[in-house]
């Protein structure tokens, strides 16, 4: 349980049966390639951390987070920034790591670098800069990096393996009863695997956006997908602003995109990441979007909606009729988003 003295910066990654959680690698890329894998399956997690050039594993099938900070601390405490993505187990074993070391923990971060730490409060609507002069913990919010390059090196990792025997054992610690997934609905964007977006091609002229939006969820629900939207929706307020998918919004890289009405603006694709599906459904067949699609489906995306929601059995607002001879919207330069 020895770490180099000239790693100042460094990723821990807790992962259960191999699976990495959203945010490892983005918070791989931010410690500079550097990582500790630790929890059940570290070799198969590690494979997956393209951003990774140094990566140190330990294997602890079923310790809890005390435990763990209480063995990962003797092998920390030399380590100026230790990160962690600030998903559930992140958020597990941060403040009882931080709280065996010493020192402070900047939870929510978005950004790190040496000297500074940008966290967000206030749900997103206020960025801080925190300065740092000594060692500090930190989580780093998922989707907000942006997809990470991968670091030189990262190839071919250099990977040690920690003896497992090195896992402490404690009376009082948190046991998990049970692992429960998400809603689709409520599920954070960065780990959703299904995602529908809607656009404003997706809203009528006259129509109730955020009525229209409502049963874009409902349909995502029905099909195990997370709804998502572009900057014109969520400033429109026909979504909340978490729901954002963007550079300036959330970054994301599901399985499955479904676009309704969405054009394909550059900020807007810059936040999908490389999903394994995408699909189109715009009127315009030349939209970026739709060339980008594995689907393009060249059709009115409020009715294409509507029937999809009526197929699957979904109840939602009724359909709202376009005033005579009025066009669809689309996104065009104005979308930030």
């Amino acid at each position: 349980m020895t770490i180099p003295a000239d790693v100042r910066a460094m990723a821990v990654v807790v992962v259960r049966d191999g699976q990495l959680p959203a945010g490892a690698a983005e918070t791989a890329a931010e410690a500079g390639g550097a990582v500790l894998v630790v929890g059940s399956g570290t070799g198969k997690a590690a494979d997956g951390l393209d951003a990774a050039s140094r990566i140190w594993l330990l294997e602890a099938p079923s310790a809890g987070p005390a435990a763990l900070a209480g063995t990962l601390a003797p092998a920390l405490a030399a380590v100026d920034m230790i990160l962690l993505p600030a998903s559930p187990d992140g958020r597990d074993l941060a403040p009882r790591l931080a709280a065996i070391l010493g020192r402070p923990l900047l939870a929510g971060a978005v950004r790190c670098v040496p000297g500074e730490v940008e966290v967000t409060r206030l749900d997103d609507r206020l960025s801080v800069r925190v300065g740092v002069d000594g060692p500090v913990l930190v989580t780093l919010l998922p989707g907000r990096r942006g997809t990470p390059e991968p670091v030189e090196g990262s190839k071919s990792p250099q990977v040690n393996v920690l003896s497992p025997a090195a896992v402490r054992d404690t009376s009082r610690d948190a046991e998990s009863v049970e692992v429960l997934q998400p809603e689709p609905g409520v599920v954070d964007l960065a780990e959703a695997r299904r995602i529908v977006g809607g656009g404003a091609g997706l809203v009528p002229t006259g129509a109730d956006g955020a009525a229209v939006m409502r049963l874009l969820a409902a349909v995502g629900a029905a099909l195990g997908a997370s709804a998502g939207a572009t900057r014109v929706v969520t400033d429109a307020g026909w979504m909340s602003y978490d729901r954002q998918i963007g550079t300036t919004g959330v970054s994301v890289n599901p399985e499955l995109y479904i676009a309704f009405g969405i054009s394909g603006a550059a900020q807007h694709i810059g936040g999908l990441g490389a999903p394994d599906h995408v699909v189109s459904v715009n009127t315009d067949p030349s939209c970026p979007m739709t060339a980008m699609a594995d689907l393009g489906i060249v059709a009115d995306a409020p009715a294409v909606l509507t029937e999809l929601a009526k197929r699957l059995g979904v109840t939602g607002p009724a359909d709202t009729p376009r005033p005579e001879g009025a066009a669809q919207r689309h996104e065009g330069a104005r979308d930030a988003g």
